[in-house]
């Protein structure tokens, strides 16, 4: 196995306490792992060439724990961050693994549920702020229904844009200097969930207070599960400026959340993701959201984690190997994607109407007939992906 393709801190790769900590418990099976003491994690992971490491609230502090015992894990895991220098880029807070969530918290139809729920956050905030980090994500699991009547939507949302303005509220006022990323999900745990994809998201931001305080974090598998394309997705954040934080996975189709290592499942398009985040001006972490199968030991945890960053690499020089080759240069200028970077109307709408060229003189059957060589780009990438040549 090639060094080069052993991962460092400069590489920003990232991963959640709740990843590398997941012990294998599913709907239909107990844990078949013990528990991991987050302290391990981080110094593993260090060894292992991440730049950080993230987490929800009660991924690091057992919920309801007294004051004292917080304050012990807390300053023992801060400790374990000195002496590694892994970082800490994000954070969130656990909104669904408790009973009192199972309606949701931001949007649950209990008003004092949505109120603990905000407290319980600003709580994490503090805790985030001190240890650095400088995105908040905020997954909404719970906030959903499985019936229509159960839920109105419409006030629903109501509800989740009132806890992110007095979220973003908070934040200004203690001067934080902290962002909020949406995470989209289509369903799981409920069977729909609010602001389902990038899109939704995209829309429901602009519609907030401060606008300019949030933006998304995309999740792989959240969006093929809803059989979308993720690069797609990634790029209209992009095109929005709204990517403030990003989960890479993998995901095989439509079915239940994988959460597979990265480069898993859909191969294609792990290839076209790290071919834009390459190519764009993204410099946030690359964070991995996966889950160790739950057939392997503690070995497979470090070995998956592992891989997710050496699977990324190697996507990485893929993809800039593909940009580099002339041949792939010749077939891009072929398949005329200079003309689409260009502006149709940069003349305006009145030398668009006075130009017969660009309708009454236009040889409609003649564009028909251009090729645009989309096969052989497309065959070009095939290859570069798979090491040929």
């Amino acid at each position: 196995m090639s060094n080069r393709f052993t991962p460092t801190p400069a590489d920003r790769f990232t991963f959640g306490l709740w990843t590398v900590g997941w012990r294998g418990n599913d709907p239909f099976g107990d844990a078949t792992r013990p528990a991991l003491d987050p302290v391990e994690s981080v110094e593993r992971l260090a060894e292992l060439g991440a730049h950080g490491v993230t987490f929800h609230d009660d991924d690091l502090i057992p919920f309801g724990a007294p004051d004292s015992e917080r304050a012990a894990i807390v300053t023992r895991f801060k400790a374990a961050l000195d002496r590694t220098g892994l970082k800490v880029p994000m954070a969130t807070t656990n909104l669904f693994t408790h009973p009192v969530f199972k309606d949701g918290g931001f949007t649950s139809n209990d008003r004092d549920v949505r109120r603990f729920a905000l407290r319980k956050v600003i709580r994490n905030i503090d805790l985030a702020v001190e240890l650095g980090a400088e995105t908040y994500v905020a997954w909404g699991g719970r906030e959903g229904a499985e019936s229509g009547a159960a839920k109105d939507v419409r006030v629903a949302l109501d509800r989740m844009k009132e806890a992110f303005d007095l979220l973003g509220e908070y934040v200004v006022d203690q001067g934080y200097d902290l962002r909020f990323a949406i995470e989209p999900k289509p369903n799981e745990p409920r069977g729909d969930i609010l602001l389902p994809t990038v899109g939704h998201a995209l829309a429901f931001i602009e519609r907030l207070e401060r606008p300019e305080m949030y933006g998304v974090n995309p999740e792989v598998g959240h969006e093929q599960m809803a059989g979308l394309n993720f690069a797609h997705g990634i790029a209209q954040a992009l095109w929005a400026g709204k990517l403030f934080h990003i989960d890479l996975n993998g995901q095989s189709g439509i079915k239940y959340d994988q959460d597979l290592r990265f480069g898993a499942g859909d191969l294609r398009q792990a290839f076209w993701l790290v071919d834009l985040l390459e190519s764009s001006d993204y410099a946030g972490p690359l964070h991995f959201d996966f889950k160790p199968v739950r057939t392997d030991g503690i070995d497979g945890v470090w070995e998956s984690a592992k891989n997710c960053m050496r699977n990324y690499l190697i996507l990485k020089e893929r993809a800039l190997a593909f940009r580099a080759d002339p041949a792939v240069k010749e077939a891009l200028a072929a398949s005329r994607l200079d003309e689409l970077a260009q502006p149709t109307a940069a003349d305006g709408v009145k030398a668009l109407l006075a130009d017969r060229t660009a309708y009454e003189d236009f040889d409609v059957d003649g564009a028909a007939q251009r090729s645009m060589a989309f096969e052989a780009l497309d065959q070009l990438a095939m290859e570069h992906l798979l090491g040929v040549g």
